[in-house]
């Protein structure tokens, strides 16, 4: 479970932001010192790809010890999906991955495969780094169990070339292409090499989305041409990877000159090895989460001790001495000007309602449009307009003068 959790985080993480993990190392679950892969977790981790091609099966042994890296090339390949030849090349030289990361955007849908299955791949590169020999050994057990159901011929796609057991070697299954064009095996592992015989640790297998089935338990995808891109192989006897070290140069514009693949560190990003040995053999100065929180309990325990070295007989007298009369006016002042300056603030927010009542600006430069216009205060004094308008008719009418009459009885 604390596998799956973990590597629900990385997916997590990286839906949120994959540059916030580039900057910021992933630190995995909890580790436990007893790691070690049985035969027949191997046998599971390995079964979806023990029918590679070698050179096929070495990158994806290499690139599985790297998850983050594989999870950003997929994304990175779903988003450019028709770069291919001469422009992928220049592309990749501007991505910071590993070089057997880089070479498996030349397959797709092998790199989807690991990055759905990023349980299944940082498991199965955990293994690899582990225990090489053991991952090796089960691919050749698989495939002879392959070969006795039938399930592993060379075809029109493929060489299988079979190296008889010595009396210091066992049978080696070879796998490869029939030209610069790979074709990747599609099967079911749960049925290409007979009835699975460990219940509690059945296989993963996978369909790439555009795969036919052709109604066989063994086909392919189309080929691919890869050129220089696949530069790893198998190495059955030593049990290692080789590198083919032209190839190399060619594809990742380098100049390396050893042969023996080593896997960097630099480009795990932060996610933690499985096991203290591992750990140790490519971080050795690194502390396990178990070290880390024994040094934070130490710190503190060292702080709660420094706390009761503190003489407190010292610091009374030190309080002592503090004048509690300047100390209390300070605080009436603290408070007064707090006072002040809530008032200035109420002050402020009710000073727009009288200025209401005195105008800025003076009536003879009014817009007298504006005199006009009807508004919530063009009423407000109504009442003593009313009453001089009242006092101007009044006097109106004194200021008439009656019509003389000149007709009636006559005086």
């Amino acid at each position: 479970m604390p596998r799956l959790m973990q590597s629900l985080f990385i997916s997590a993480a990286l839906a949120a932001s994959p540059m916030v993990l580039l900057s910021q190392p992933v630190l995995a679950a909890e580790t436990t010192s007893s790691a070690t892969f049985s035969q027949q977790e191997i046998e599971q981790l390995v079964a979806p790809v023990a029918l590679y091609p070698d050179s096929l099966l070495a990158q994806v042994l290499m690139a599985s010890t790297y998850p983050l890296e594989v999870v950003q090339a997929a994304r990175w390949r779903k988003e450019n999906p028709n770069l291919k030849d001469k422009a992928l090349e220049d592309a990749l030289q501007k991505q910071g991955w590993d070089a057997s990361v880089k070479s498996l955007t030349a397959f797709p849908d092998v790199l989807t495969m690991m990055n759905d299955k990023i349980d299944w791949t940082q498991k199965l590169g955990d293994a690899f780094l582990a225990q090489q020999k053991d991952v090796m050994d089960a691919a050749q057990r698989l495939r002879a169990k392959a070969d006795a159901e039938g399930n592993l011929k060379t075809t029109k796609e493929q060489k299988v070339i079979v190296e008889q057991a010595t009396a210091t070697t066992t049978t080696i299954y070879r796998i490869e292409p029939q030209s610069e064009v790979i074709y990747v095996p599609v099967y079911n592992p749960t049925v290409v090499y007979g009835p699975w015989p460990y219940p509690y640790y059945t296989p993963y297998y996978w369909y790439p989305p555009t795969y036919m089935y052709p109604g066989t338990a063994f086909g392919f995808t189309m080929g691919i041409f890869v050129g220089a891109a696949i530069w790893g192989n198998c190495n059955w006897h030593h049990h290692n990877i080789d590198i083919d070290i032209n190839r190399y140069n060619n594809f990742n514009r380098t100049n390396i000159n050893t042969k023996d693949w080593k896997h960097n560190p630099q480009h795990r990003r932060g996610v933690e090895y499985r096991d203290n040995k591992t750990r140790e053999q490519f971080r050795p100065n690194s502390k396990t989460r178990e070290q880390q929180r024994d040094a934070f309990r130490g710190k503190a325990d060292a702080t709660r001790g420094d706390l009761s070295n503190i003489d407190r007989s010292n610091l009374q007298n030190q309080l002592k001495d503090v004048d509690r009369n300047e100390l209390n006016q300070k605080l009436k002042s603290t408070d007064q000007s707090a006072l002040k300056d809530r008032a200035s603030d109420l002050k402020a927010k009710q000073s727009p309602s009288r200025d209401l009542k005195k105008p800025a600006t003076s009536p003879k430069n009014m817009d007298r449009s504006n005199l006009s216009r009807d508004n919530a205060f063009s009423h407000a004094d109504r009442g003593s307009m009313n009453r001089a308008a009242s006092q101007r008719g009044m006097s109106s009418q004194r200021s008439i003068s009656r019509p003389v009459r000149t007709g009636g009885r006559g005086r």
